[in-house]
Protein backbone atom coordinates (compact mmCIF):
# COMPACT_ATOMS: atom_id res chain seq x y z
CA UNK A 1 0.00 0.00 0.00
CA UNK A 2 1.48 3.46 -0.76
CA UNK A 3 0.00 6.90 -0.49
CA UNK A 4 -0.85 6.81 -4.78
CA UNK A 5 -3.04 3.82 -4.02
CA UNK A 6 -4.72 5.59 -1.08
CA UNK A 7 -5.45 9.03 -3.15
CA UNK A 8 -6.56 6.64 -6.10
CA UNK A 9 -8.97 5.42 -3.58
CA UNK A 10 -10.07 8.35 -2.00
CA UNK A 11 -11.29 10.13 -5.39
CA UNK A 12 -13.12 7.18 -6.28
CA UNK A 13 -14.56 7.20 -3.17
CA UNK A 14 -15.88 10.71 -3.92
CA UNK A 15 -16.55 10.41 -7.28
CA UNK A 16 -18.39 6.48 -6.81
CA UNK A 17 -17.26 6.61 -10.41
CA UNK A 18 -14.49 4.54 -12.28
CA UNK A 19 -14.50 6.82 -15.63
CA UNK A 20 -14.53 9.57 -13.64
CA UNK A 21 -11.95 8.72 -11.57
CA UNK A 22 -9.88 7.66 -14.48
CA UNK A 23 -9.65 10.44 -16.42
CA UNK A 24 -9.40 12.57 -12.74
CA UNK A 25 -6.24 10.95 -12.41
CA UNK A 26 -4.91 10.15 -15.81
CA UNK A 27 -5.11 6.42 -15.38
CA UNK A 28 -6.74 3.29 -17.42
CA UNK A 29 -10.09 2.01 -15.88
CA UNK A 30 -8.36 -1.22 -15.98
CA UNK A 31 -5.43 0.07 -13.96
CA UNK A 32 -7.74 1.94 -11.46
CA UNK A 33 -9.19 -1.37 -11.09
CA UNK A 34 -6.06 -3.36 -10.23
CA UNK A 35 -4.98 -0.50 -8.05
CA UNK A 36 -7.91 -0.67 -6.07
CA UNK A 37 -8.33 -4.27 -5.67
CA UNK A 38 -4.55 -4.40 -4.54
CA UNK A 39 -5.30 -2.31 -1.80
CA UNK A 40 -8.87 -4.39 -0.97
CA UNK A 41 -6.43 -7.40 -1.01
CA UNK A 42 -3.47 -6.27 1.07
CA UNK A 43 -6.20 -4.77 4.05
CA UNK A 44 -8.37 -7.68 3.53
CA UNK A 45 -11.63 -5.98 3.50
CA UNK A 46 -13.92 -4.59 1.02
CA UNK A 47 -13.92 -0.79 0.36
CA UNK A 48 -16.69 -0.66 -2.12
CA UNK A 49 -20.06 -2.65 -3.06
CA UNK A 50 -19.91 -2.49 -7.36
CA UNK A 51 -21.56 -3.94 -10.20
CA UNK A 52 -21.73 -2.89 -13.71
CA UNK A 53 -24.07 0.06 -12.77
CA UNK A 54 -22.92 0.95 -9.67
CA UNK A 55 -20.09 2.02 -7.01
CA UNK A 56 -21.06 2.61 -3.17
CA UNK A 57 -18.60 2.49 -0.14
CA UNK A 58 -18.97 0.25 2.31
CA UNK A 59 -18.74 0.73 5.73
CA UNK A 60 -15.54 0.04 6.20
CA UNK A 61 -14.55 2.23 2.67
CA UNK A 62 -16.39 4.97 4.76
CA UNK A 63 -14.61 5.06 7.71
CA UNK A 64 -11.14 4.92 5.76
CA UNK A 65 -12.52 7.33 3.50
CA UNK A 66 -12.69 9.86 6.60
CA UNK A 67 -9.61 8.80 8.08
CA UNK A 68 -7.30 8.56 5.50
CA UNK A 69 -8.51 12.32 4.38
CA UNK A 70 -7.45 13.84 7.77
CA UNK A 71 -3.99 11.86 7.29
CA UNK A 72 -3.34 12.64 3.48
CA UNK A 73 -4.31 16.67 4.53
CA UNK A 74 -1.48 16.39 7.22
CA UNK A 75 1.04 14.45 5.36
CA UNK A 76 0.51 16.95 2.36
CA UNK A 77 1.52 19.89 5.34
CA UNK A 78 4.30 17.26 6.49
CA UNK A 79 5.67 18.18 3.01
CA UNK A 80 5.27 21.64 3.01
CA UNK A 81 7.05 22.19 6.17
CA UNK A 82 10.01 20.25 4.87
CA UNK A 83 10.32 21.93 1.21
CA UNK A 84 10.43 25.33 3.82
CA UNK A 85 12.89 24.20 5.47
CA UNK A 86 14.20 23.10 2.65
CA UNK A 87 14.34 26.41 1.05
CA UNK A 88 14.87 28.43 4.06
CA UNK A 89 13.93 32.26 3.57
CA UNK A 90 12.75 31.87 -0.52
CA UNK A 91 9.70 29.50 1.08
CA UNK A 92 6.23 29.81 1.83
CA UNK A 93 5.27 31.25 5.64
CA UNK A 94 1.45 30.87 6.44
CA UNK A 95 0.25 33.47 8.68
CA UNK A 96 -3.88 33.70 10.20
CA UNK A 97 -4.72 36.74 11.73
CA UNK A 98 -8.46 38.14 13.11
CA UNK A 99 -10.07 40.50 11.29
CA UNK A 100 -9.70 43.51 13.76
CA UNK A 101 -5.63 43.46 12.86
CA UNK A 102 -5.90 44.00 9.22
CA UNK A 103 -4.93 47.88 9.42
CA UNK A 104 -2.88 47.90 12.77
CA UNK A 105 -0.85 45.44 14.10
CA UNK A 106 -0.49 43.66 10.52
CA UNK A 107 0.88 45.54 7.93
CA UNK A 108 3.88 46.79 10.19
CA UNK A 109 5.07 42.96 11.08
CA UNK A 110 4.36 42.02 7.31
CA UNK A 111 6.70 45.51 6.44
CA UNK A 112 9.48 44.06 8.75
CA UNK A 113 9.01 40.42 7.61
CA UNK A 114 9.76 41.65 3.89
CA UNK A 115 12.03 43.64 4.56
CA UNK A 116 14.17 40.94 6.41
CA UNK A 117 13.12 38.42 4.04
CA UNK A 118 12.61 39.66 0.92
CA UNK A 119 12.14 36.49 -1.33
CA UNK A 120 9.80 35.07 1.43
CA UNK A 121 6.41 34.50 -0.26
CA UNK A 122 3.58 35.25 2.56
CA UNK A 123 -0.09 33.66 2.61
CA UNK A 124 -2.14 35.40 4.86
CA UNK A 125 -5.82 34.42 6.02
CA UNK A 126 -8.34 34.41 8.28
CA UNK A 127 -10.04 31.17 10.09
CA UNK A 128 -12.55 31.53 13.19
CA UNK A 129 -11.30 31.06 16.31
CA UNK A 130 -12.62 27.04 16.63
CA UNK A 131 -10.74 26.71 13.62
CA UNK A 132 -7.40 28.28 14.09
CA UNK A 133 -5.81 25.96 16.54
CA UNK A 134 -6.52 22.85 14.62
CA UNK A 135 -4.74 24.54 11.94
CA UNK A 136 -1.93 25.39 13.26
CA UNK A 137 -1.28 22.17 15.54
CA UNK A 138 -1.50 20.33 12.09
CA UNK A 139 0.93 22.69 9.84
CA UNK A 140 -1.98 23.70 7.87
CA UNK A 141 -0.43 27.42 9.11
CA UNK A 142 2.75 28.88 10.88
CA UNK A 143 1.53 31.57 12.77
CA UNK A 144 -1.20 33.02 14.05
CA UNK A 145 -2.38 35.95 15.86
CA UNK A 146 -5.28 35.62 18.24
CA UNK A 147 -7.25 37.23 21.01
CA UNK A 148 -7.21 33.86 22.75
CA UNK A 149 -5.17 32.43 24.96
CA UNK A 150 -3.64 29.69 24.13
CA UNK A 151 -4.44 26.40 26.11
CA UNK A 152 -2.71 23.21 24.36
CA UNK A 153 0.66 22.08 25.37
CA UNK A 154 1.68 22.07 21.94
CA UNK A 155 1.40 25.56 21.27
CA UNK A 156 3.87 28.26 22.35
CA UNK A 157 2.82 31.96 22.21
CA UNK A 158 3.83 35.63 23.14
CA UNK A 159 1.61 38.44 24.27
CA UNK A 160 2.12 41.25 21.61
CA UNK A 161 -0.40 44.08 23.37
CA UNK A 162 -3.66 45.13 24.84
CA UNK A 163 -6.55 47.64 23.33
CA UNK A 164 -10.14 48.17 24.87
CA UNK A 165 -12.96 47.29 23.81
CA UNK A 166 -15.86 49.84 22.32
CA UNK A 167 -19.66 50.09 21.48
CA UNK A 168 -19.83 50.99 17.62
CA UNK A 169 -22.61 52.84 16.69
CA UNK A 170 -23.32 54.90 13.13
CA UNK A 171 -22.35 58.30 13.38
CA UNK A 172 -25.76 59.69 13.30
CA UNK A 173 -26.91 57.42 17.01
CA UNK A 174 -27.88 58.93 19.67
CA UNK A 175 -25.00 57.63 21.99
CA UNK A 176 -22.15 60.03 21.33
CA UNK A 177 -19.86 59.05 24.45
CA UNK A 178 -19.45 56.57 27.34
CA UNK A 179 -22.32 58.62 29.72
CA UNK A 180 -25.12 58.08 27.25
CA UNK A 181 -24.83 54.36 27.30
CA UNK A 182 -26.89 52.53 30.14
CA UNK A 183 -29.19 49.47 30.45
CA UNK A 184 -32.07 51.63 30.31
CA UNK A 185 -30.73 52.95 26.61
CA UNK A 186 -29.09 49.69 25.90
CA UNK A 187 -33.03 48.14 26.10
CA UNK A 188 -33.77 48.53 22.23
CA UNK A 189 -30.43 48.41 20.90
CA UNK A 190 -30.22 45.38 18.39
CA UNK A 191 -26.87 43.94 18.48
CA UNK A 192 -24.32 42.64 15.88
CA UNK A 193 -22.21 39.92 17.26
CA UNK A 194 -19.26 38.21 16.25
CA UNK A 195 -20.00 34.31 16.26
CA UNK A 196 -18.01 31.96 18.36
CA UNK A 197 -17.63 29.25 21.52
CA UNK A 198 -16.28 30.08 24.97
CA UNK A 199 -13.58 31.12 24.32
CA UNK A 200 -11.39 34.09 25.97
CA UNK A 201 -12.57 36.45 23.85
CA UNK A 202 -16.32 35.59 23.34
CA UNK A 203 -16.37 35.42 27.59
CA UNK A 204 -14.94 39.39 27.59
CA UNK A 205 -17.43 40.66 25.53
CA UNK A 206 -20.23 38.54 27.02
CA UNK A 207 -18.90 40.20 30.49
CA UNK A 208 -19.53 43.33 28.94
CA UNK A 209 -23.01 42.42 27.80
CA UNK A 210 -23.52 41.34 31.43
CA UNK A 211 -21.95 44.75 32.94
CA UNK A 212 -24.45 46.92 31.26
CA UNK A 213 -27.36 44.16 31.42
CA UNK A 214 -28.04 44.09 27.86
CA UNK A 215 -31.21 41.62 26.95
CA UNK A 216 -30.20 40.14 23.35
CA UNK A 217 -33.77 40.16 22.57
CA UNK A 218 -32.58 40.91 18.79
CA UNK A 219 -29.17 40.45 17.43
CA UNK A 220 -27.33 39.26 14.40
CA UNK A 221 -23.84 36.99 14.51
CA UNK A 222 -21.22 36.85 11.93
CA UNK A 223 -17.68 35.78 11.67
CA UNK A 224 -16.17 39.03 11.10
CA UNK A 225 -16.27 42.62 12.47
CA UNK A 226 -15.69 43.98 8.92
CA UNK A 227 -18.61 42.65 7.72
CA UNK A 228 -20.33 43.93 11.27
CA UNK A 229 -19.13 47.44 10.64
CA UNK A 230 -20.72 47.13 6.80
CA UNK A 231 -23.79 46.13 8.75
CA UNK A 232 -23.84 48.87 11.29
CA UNK A 233 -23.68 51.49 8.48
CA UNK A 234 -26.73 50.32 7.30
CA UNK A 235 -28.40 51.15 10.10
CA UNK A 236 -28.74 47.60 11.19
CA UNK A 237 -27.51 47.87 14.32
CA UNK A 238 -24.87 48.54 17.13
CA UNK A 239 -21.91 46.27 17.85
CA UNK A 240 -18.92 45.17 20.52
CA UNK A 241 -15.76 45.01 18.92
CA UNK A 242 -11.80 46.32 19.33
CA UNK A 243 -11.10 49.67 19.10
CA UNK A 244 -8.49 48.42 16.44
CA UNK A 245 -11.21 48.77 13.92
CA UNK A 246 -11.12 52.29 13.89
CA UNK A 247 -8.00 52.86 11.74
CA UNK A 248 -10.19 50.65 8.90
CA UNK A 249 -10.50 54.09 6.93
CA UNK A 250 -14.54 53.61 8.40
CA UNK A 251 -16.76 56.43 8.00
CA UNK A 252 -20.12 57.10 9.02
CA UNK A 253 -19.49 55.05 12.16
CA UNK A 254 -18.46 56.00 15.76
CA UNK A 255 -16.01 54.36 18.33
CA UNK A 256 -17.09 54.83 22.04
CA UNK A 257 -14.14 53.04 24.43
CA UNK A 258 -15.24 51.47 27.83
CA UNK A 259 -13.19 49.94 30.42
CA UNK A 260 -13.08 46.16 29.24
CA UNK A 261 -9.52 44.83 27.54
CA UNK A 262 -8.82 42.77 25.16
CA UNK A 263 -5.31 40.86 24.76
CA UNK A 264 -3.47 40.17 21.64
CA UNK A 265 -1.07 37.42 21.12
CA UNK A 266 0.92 35.59 18.49
CA UNK A 267 1.22 31.74 18.50
CA UNK A 268 3.27 29.21 16.98
CA UNK A 269 3.88 25.14 17.22
CA UNK A 270 6.21 24.27 20.47
CA UNK A 271 9.86 23.16 19.04
CA UNK A 272 8.98 23.94 15.68
CA UNK A 273 11.85 23.30 13.58
CA UNK A 274 11.28 25.45 10.72
CA UNK A 275 14.38 27.91 10.81
CA UNK A 276 12.93 30.79 8.99
CA UNK A 277 10.10 30.88 11.25
CA UNK A 278 12.89 31.14 14.44
CA UNK A 279 13.66 34.18 12.69
CA UNK A 280 10.57 35.78 11.93
CA UNK A 281 9.87 35.52 15.58
CA UNK A 282 13.25 37.73 16.49
CA UNK A 283 11.34 40.12 14.53
CA UNK A 284 8.29 40.61 16.98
Amino acid sequence: MDIQQIKYFLVLAKELHFWNTSAKMNITQSALSRQIQSLENELGIQLFYRDKRNVKLTPAGKFLQDKWSEELTQIDSFHQLARQIHLGDSGTIRIAHPDSISSSVLPDFVKKISAAFPNLNLELVQLTNETQEDYLKNYRIDLAFSRDINTSSAIDEKKLSYENLCFVVPENHQFNTLSDISEDTLKDQKFLLTTGDYNSYNVLVQKVIDTYHIKLDSYIRCEFGSTIISLIKNGLGISILPHSYHLHQNTGIRFIPIPFVTDLYIQWRKDDPNPILKNILKLV
